[in-house]
């Protein structure tokens, strides 16, 4: 009989023990880079004293869990990365993180240091934040030649010229691309655009957008012009031509700049060749009065004359 009391005992404890339960709650919305968010660390079952909980976040980078606290043993953990504000509020234990950006984005957990609690960690909460960098745009069939000139707003081509335009971004999800042309209404559901033997009626202002397939409101745009010149126009007059001339004219530079330091060493390098060793037996002995070498003194002392 007491042997079962006692196995009574135990379940019931156990029980007891394995209802307190840890959670994170976050939001339910999509979260978009630079808003506000708010984490709350929550017992379901109302059985553990919030004073001794606090949240730790993983680092991908250190491969480790970081604990996030506002007291100053443990500021020195704490980085930009790890900038966040801890907040205790009548019993309840908060994270605020303002301006969230893609690398804030966890996961989170909160932890107990109860050691009679069964589990003393809540599942991890990573936040989904969705985010897309700037348009960039660029001339395909080039190479990476164009694309450090994104700054080049106005594209000028030769008439006849076959033009294929690219654009491309940094986006926490595949954007959807698609270009437009103003005053038209046609649209190319696509990131590259493709023009061949333009023609004068070609030109105009067009315009690649790129649009996430979840967040329908996050959308970035580049807008470029097209010029078309003569056929015989000069070919330095071309965007192209204006570009190599740019980087040929950088690299002419550094090829005398090199040449010169080069010129510059090698002939240092022939001077200290050409002094030679210093010959001590070329230098003047002191003559002294005593010595058969000076004049006749009655002096008999041996300090020099010079």
């Amino acid at each position: 009989m007491k042997g079962y009391i006692f196995i009574t005992v135990l379940a019931f404890t156990f029980l007891q023990r394995s209802t307190a339960s840890l959670e994170v709650k976050g939001p339910t919305e999509p979260i978009l880079e630079g808003q506000d968010v708010t984490l709350e660390c929550v017992d379901t079952e109302s059985k553990l004293n919030m004073s001794t909980v606090h949240f730790e976040r993983f680092s991908k980078y250190m491969k480790r869990w970081y604990r996030l606290e506002s007291d100053q043993a443990y500021f020195y953990r704490r980085c930009f990365l790890y900038d966040v504000d801890v907040r205790r509020e009548e019993g309840r234990l908060l994270v605020f993180i303002a301006s969230i950006q893609s690398w804030s984005e966890g996961p989170y957990r909160c932890v107990t240091e109860d050691i009679s609690a069964a589990d003393n960690s809540s599942q991890p909460l990573t936040i989904p934040i969705h985010y897309m960098r700037e348009v960039a745009v660029h001339r395909a069939g080039l190479g990476y030649l164009t694309r450090y000139f994104n700054s080049v707003q106005d594209l000028k081509v030769r008439l006849g010229d076959d033009v294929e335009l690219e654009c491309s971004t940094s986006a926490s999800e595949a954007p959807e691309y698609f270009w437009a042309k103003e005053g038209e209404d046609w649209l190319v559901p696509s990131n590259k655009l493709k023009l061949e033997k333009v023609r004068e009626q070609d030109g105009g202002r067009f315009t690649c957008s790129a649009q996430s397939p979840t967040v329908r409101s996050l959308m970035k745009k580049r807008t470029i012009s097209i010029t078309v010149l003569p056929e015989d126009a000069a070919w330095y007059e071309t965007t192209t031509g204006r570009i190599v001339l740019m980087v040929s004219g950088a690299g002419l530079v550094l090829l005398v700049v090199v040449i010169s330091m080069t010129t510059y060493l090698c002939r240092r390098a022939r001077q200290r060749k050409s002094k030679g060793p210093i010959d001590d037996r070329s230098q003047k002995k002191p003559i002294y009065r005593a010595s058969v070498e000076s004049l006749p003194s009655t002096a008999s002392d041996k300090q020099p004359l010079v």
